[in-house]
């Protein structure tokens, strides 16, 4: 019997020719990647080696990588302390994949690892955050795991009790109308499946327009898969796989083109056609609470917020200059925007993309996951509404239970930010 694109993955880190779903095994790791918890993480791997005459050693440095992001610069005293503990404790291990507070290699954890080659095709890679999913966009199979997994994981580099997924086969048919974005295709996913329609298994996208979206749009719908209650999303590499890592990652080594078998036995299959798709929202207080954006056009909107692990790439940016351009923020409405990392950052400065936020009005943060949290740097007042391109829009998300999030591409984000209002991109685009 023929092997979903997971089942050949694990497969092969497990020294197999074939793996059952339901087998229950120990993957080895390809990457592992943490942020600000890795202090979590720090503490349990003491334990682990607490009583033993072994020294305090990671299994491999170099497949370690750990990324501060989502309390940067540090709003708390307990925050830069823990941040010191990790700078410590990654020079004492020789952890060479760090990403600090810089402005010359940081962002998010998700953006970081795309773009620096960290992720390649056909390996496991596992994350202490649960939009490791993104990274399924570059054919890895890739989830979140917590900080004492991860610890065991620094110790004997590999995942402990993997049970081999059930997968959900999502085929996206026809053409992308004008207007509609890779974040409404995912949205509209997860609206149809629910927010636990997916879970303990695997979303495989595939179709027409998975061939020709390019890698940003697919690190969106991958990022997303956890929304529907997936462990992971995961896209086979192609042409495109091949074109990012070589021309985005300056990757030159040999890449692992990994494809499911054509005789694989998918839980389900999902077809859905997205010619006359129309731009989708996510209303409070679920992801899965999915409508046109017609159905919400006109709500009042205080805060707009452009950017995060989701939709913070140049081509995200480039979707909301495009829409603000010569357009001014409405007098009542905040625009915020972080970039993905200060790679997108220096690259949307070149463009002129951050020259006319500002102009607009916008304020243009670092690159880091404050807002998305609702940590610090955006937080809600009460009986505020927020329109955002992140990813989660739960009863107090943006720090603030007594506020609303809705959810929607950077183009509808633009395009509210100027009427002040959910508005249609599309009407700006005609």
């Amino acid at each position: 019997m023929g092997q979903t694109l997971v089942q050949k993955i694990l497969a092969k880190a497990t020294g197999q020719n074939y793996v059952e779903i339901g087998d229950v095994v120990e993957p080895k790791v390809s990457l592992a990647m943490s942020h600000e918890n890795a202090a979590l993480v720090i503490n349990q791997f003491k334990q682990i080696f607490d009583g033993l005459d072994n020294p305090l050693k990671v299994w491999d440095p170099s497949k370690i990588a750990i990324i501060f992001d989502h309390r940067i610069p540090a709003e708390s005293r307990k925050t830069a302390t823990n941040q010191k503990l990790v700078r410590q404790f990654v020079e004492e291990q020789g952890i060479e994949k760090f990403h600090d507070i810089r402005g010359d290699e940081g962002g998010i954890c998700h953006q970081i690892l795309p773009e620096n080659g960290y992720v390649l095709p056909g390996g496991v890679v596992v994350g202490t955050d649960s939009h490791t999913t993104t990274h399924g966009a570059l054919g890895t199979f890739a989830f979140g795991i917590g900080a004492t997994e991860m610890a065991s994981v620094w110790a004997l580099g590999r995942v402990l009790n993997v049970e081999v997924p059930q997968t959900i086969k999502v085929i996206f048919k026809g053409k992308l109308p004008k207007g509609v974005y890779a974040k409404d295709l995912i949205l509209n996913l997860i609206g149809k499946l629910t927010n636990q329609g997916a879970n303990f298994k695997v979303l495989e996208f595939a179709g027409e327009v998975i061939e020709k979206m390019d890698t940003s749009g697919r690190l969106v719908i991958s990022n997303m898969a956890v929304e529907a209650g997936a462990t992971a999303g995961i896209i086979a590499p192609d042409a495109e796989t091949s074109r990012y890592l070589r021309e985005v990652a300056n990757y030159q080594g040999e890449i692992d083109m990994v494809k499911p078998d054509d005789d694989a036995s998918y839980h389900q299959i999902v077809e859905i056609n997205v010619t006359d798709l129309e731009p989708q929202v996510a209303a409070p207080h679920h992801v899965d609470n999915v409508v046109k954006i017609s159905e919400v056009e006109g709500l009042d909107i205080q805060q707009v917020v452009i950017g995060s692990c989701t939709n913070g790439r140049i081509d995200d940016l480039k979707e909301a200059y495009e829409i603000i351009k010569g357009k001014k923020v409405a007098k009542n409405t905040r625009m915020l925007v972080f970039p993905a990392s200060y790679r997108v950052y220096n690259e949307a400065l070149e463009k002129g993309y951050i020259a006319e936020f500002v102009k607009a009005g916008a304020v243009v943060m670092n690159p880091g996951c404050g807002p998305c949290l609702g940590i610090h740097q955006g937080a809600l007042g009460d009986g505020e509404r927020a329109f955002s391109t992140t990813n989660r829009n739960f009863k107090g998300r943006m720090g603030n239970p007594d506020a609303e999030v809705y959810l929607g591409s950077p183009a509808a984000a633009a395009a509210t930010a100027i009427f002040g209002k959910i508005t249609d991109p599309r009407k700006i685009m005609e």
